[in-house]
């Protein structure tokens, strides 16, 4: 530490000091060290052997393992896949500490949840299919079994559920009332009871909007509204100045429809006519197909007609031979419209057939109003013999049929399958109507200041849309709606945005109306007869079977003469041979005919002297 040269700044007293200082320390501490090194270590309980222990026996194993897979691949005995599929067998379900998992893989999913998202079912791929067709095939039924068992999974995820209304001991939910609901739910919940008094326009028709967001009201006499009924903010507010028969929205709030005394006009939310259509006259209802942009439209002439709204055409415009069309639904599962006639038939229609694809007899009187479920299952109807019938479209058979005292004017079924039913100014709702034993009295009930024109359920919402000769009243029933929503079909909260963005989606993807049938299921299938519909028209084509007989196989001659040419030459020449047998027939039978035409021509003249019309006369 001590050196000849003296640091600068510093007396020499003052670094010497310094030195020894440093000194002094130095040996402290090396005697400090030689004190802690010496110290007895403390005694090693039982369990810190044993996690040594078996820490030793993991260490050794996991040595073992790497040695033999390095022997292994040294040898050549293992590929690489197979030694990384032999490694990964070797770790699966172990942890970084080498503890095993006691629950490896997925969580199973239970079976009444995958049937819950079942696709229909499972598609077995014939025998003689195609090797590009069976692949296809495959990876189209992985794709949705992919999607069942991701469905089933996140299911957990989706914790809304619906809630009905429960009443007390010996009390009747019929008779609680809308002012008591809406008083003892949330303010937010309480706000969906409202009452719109329009006295001077009524009656009033009224449709939601596929996202449920947006409300559509026409009076008979004119006057037609957009409403975003949640928030109460108003989008337009016009008078046609002239009868209004029907309203309906398009594919999106951004237009709709409305059925005018003449004719039929398109209108956009802020209330500016975009189109008048005379072709479309004295259109009595509208429903709107929304997977394939199509308006149809029944109207007082009994023509049903089809508007393609993308493009601005008729598709179809079929006379039904019915007399006044002015009940009508659509079928949501498969666009099936169905129509109501005065002579009690319920008749079933396609834009690809001028006749009913299915007739029904439904009731004694005439029909007043029918609806059909989402799932394409059942179809209500109600009729002037005063009676509430449930048919079941699958086997097209009555399931129930109630007598109600005055019948029934409105029908409209919610998404989880409430039925309303509206008689003079009483709104009825029913739970369970369709399918169980049959309903002895009703769910819910309301009296509304006049007489029920339209109803309405809104969707993914507990409320029920009444239009009436005073108004509109929004009714809280519930349990109606359902909870949960598919964001890439319809978003109640979608921005403008994603609105434009799932219009362009959804023309991209528009389904054709040739596709409309009863059962949309069959075009997902394998036409079996096509291979021996193919070999017929083939036979009808060629004129022979060429499966009829064995194909010809050339005997291997020696020398070179079996090269590919020769042999397919030899191929050829007995390929045609049948065709050669059936040429000579046909060329002999012609020669045949002539020679006959011309005895025939030589002995008429021999006869007398021809005519200039003889050329005509068949000989033969």
């Amino acid at each position: 530490m001590l050196s000849g040269r003296r640091r600068k700044g510093y007396p020499a007293e003052v670094e010497k000091k310094t030195c020894t200082t440093k000194m002094a320390e130095s040996s402290e501490v090396a005697v400090e060290r030689k004190h802690v090194e010496n110290k007895k270590k403390a005694p090693k309980r039982y369990w810190e052997e044993t996690q040594n222990a078996t820490k030793k026996v993991e260490a050794e194993k996991s040595s073992d393992e790497s040695k033999q897979e390095n022997t292994d691949k040294e040898k050549g005995k293992l590929t690489h896949d197979e030694w990384r599929k032999k490694k990964k067998e070797r770790t699966h379900g172990k942890f970084i500490s080498g503890k095993t998992d006691p629950f490896p893989g997925d969580a199973p999913i239970p079976e009444e949840r995958m049937k819950k998202f079942q696709r229909g079912n499972k598609l077995e791929v014939p025998a003689g299919t195609r090797l590009k067709l069976r692949e296809t095939l495959t990876r189209s039924e992985a794709g949705s079994d992919l999607a069942q068992n991701q469905s089933a999974r996140y299911d957990l995820l989706l914790t809304e559920d619906a809630g009905f209304l429960e009443g007390e001991e010996d009390e009747d939910t019929c008779t609680i009332s809308q002012e008591d609901i809406a008083e003892a739910v949330d303010i937010t919940s309480g706000s969906k009871y409202f009452n719109l008094h329009l006295t001077q326009f009524g009656p009033y028709r009224l449709d939601y909007s596929r996202t449920g967001r947006h409300l559509l009201l026409g009076g008979r006499r004119g006057h037609v509204t957009c409403i975003e009924w949640q928030t109460k903010n108003l989008m337009c507010e016009i008078n046609v100045m002239e009868t209004v028969q029907d309203i309906k929205w398009l594919h999106s709030e951004a237009m709709f429809a409305v059925a005018q005394k003449k004719w039929l006009h398109i209108y956009d939310s802020s209330g500016v006519e975009l189109h008048c259509i005379k072709k479309f006259n004295d259109v009595l209802r509208m429903q709107f197909l929304p997977y394939h942009f199509l308006l149809a439209t029944a109207s007082a002439t009994g023509f049903l007609q089809y508007l393609d709204v993308s493009v601005g055409k008729e598709v179809a415009a079929i006379p039904t031979r019915c007399g006044r069309l002015d009940v009508m639904a659509q079928n949501p599962y498969n666009a099936v419209i169905h129509l109501g006639h005065p002579n009690g038939t319920v008749t079933l229609w396609s834009p690809n057939q001028k006749e009913p694809l299915v007739k029904m007899l439904c009731h004694r009187g005439g029909v007043r109003s029918l609806t059909v479920d989402k799932t394409g299952t059942y179809m209500v109807t109600s009729g002037l013999d005063r009676k509430l019938k449930v048919y079941d479209i699958r086997a097209f058979k009555p399931l129930h049929s109630f007598f109600l005292p005055a019948g029934a004017s409105c029908l409209s079924l919610s998404q989880r399958g409430l039925l309303s039913a509206a008689t003079g100014d009483i709104v009825q709702v029913y739970r369970d109507a369709c399918g169980g034993a049959p309903v002895t009295k009703p769910y819910m009930a309301h009296r509304v200041r006049g007489t029920v024109w339209g109803v309405g359920f809104c969707p993914f919402e507990d409320v029920l849309g009444v239009g009436h000769a005073e108004g509109f009243t929004s009714m809280i029933v519930p349990g109606s709606g359902e909870p949960n929503f598919d964001a890439l079909d319809m978003n109640p909260y979608r921005s403008t945005k994603q609105r434009q963005e799932w219009e362009v989606k959804a023309l991209l993807e528009k389904v054709q109306p040739e596709l409309i049938s009863l059962d949309p299921g069959m075009l997902g299938k394998v036409d079996n007869a096509t291979f021996e519909q193919k070999h017929k028209e083939r036979v009808e084509a060629v004129g022979y079977d060429p499966l009829a007989h064995k194909k010809f196989k050339p005997r291997m001659r020696k020398r070179g003469r079996s090269s590919a040419g020769s042999v397919e030459k030899r191929k050829n020449k007995v390929a045609h041979e049948d065709q050669r047998d059936v040429i000579r027939k046909t060329v002999g039978e012609r020669m045949e005919k002539e020679k006959k035409r011309k005895e025939s021509a030589k002995v008429q003249l021999k006869g007398g002297e021809l005519s200039v019309l003889d050329r005509f006369k068949k000989v033969g």
